[in-house]
């Protein structure tokens, strides 16, 4: 199970990352990497720092599982939590980014799985790494989830749900109002002001 394990997340980090960027570029003439934010040690710098954890993490936990043999039915979900990735990311079209450039006005995408919620890419990340502690139970795998939701909930709420509201106004604080954050009609936005 560790070798499928391995070969599962280098596939994710190819297809989501590698491949993602270069499509992007070809669409844009950018590779959609825009960096972590935040001054150091400050709460977004922790959410970039978490998120490297959680890659970290992950790439440990195969190395330090015990071998077991391959059981299809314990990789399902991280392949469907890879597949909502790579749809979520094509549905963003080329407003996809890693990362946020006060400078750029993206389009707002609430469309696609974006009608139900706000973050579907950072939702099926999610669920690729509960497939990887279901396909791995082990204490790595475990950090590497911890760690992502840690980063994710930092990335959404410090980085990118404040530059969305101050780049789309009312439009997006009317969108976070009806759409959940990760899940559908679970953290909708109440009263936000406007900054």
């Amino acid at each position: 199970m560790p070798r499928v394990a391995i070969a599962l997340e280098v596939l994710f980090l190819l297809l989501a990352f590698g491949v993602r960027s270069a499509l992007h570029y070809r669409r844009t003439g950018s590779t959609g990497f825009r960096g972590l934010s935040g001054e150091p040690l400050s709460a977004e710098w922790w959410g970039g720092v978490a998120f490297a954890l959680a890659l970290v993490f992950a790439a440990i936990a195969p190395v330090r599982a015990e071998p077991a043999p391959f059981e299809p039915a314990r990789v399902v979900l991280f392949v469907v939590g890879l597949l909502g990735t790579l749809h979520a990311q094509r549905a963003m079209g080329t407003s996809w980014r890693i990362g946020v450039d006060d400078r750029e006005q993206t389009a707002l995408v609430d469309r696609g799985p974006f009608r139900w919620v706000r973050n579907p890419i950072f939702t099926w990340m999610a669920v690729a790494l509960v497939g990887l502690v279901v396909m791995l139970p082990n204490a790595w795998s475990l950090a590497a989830l911890l760690a992502m939701v840690v980063a994710i909930e930092l990335q959404v709420r410090l980085v990118e749900e404040p530059y969305l509201l101050r780049t789309h106004g009312a439009r997006y604080a009317q969108y976070a109002a009806r759409t959940g954050r990760f899940l559908p009609l679970v953290g909708r936005l109440r009263g936000t002001p406007l900054r």
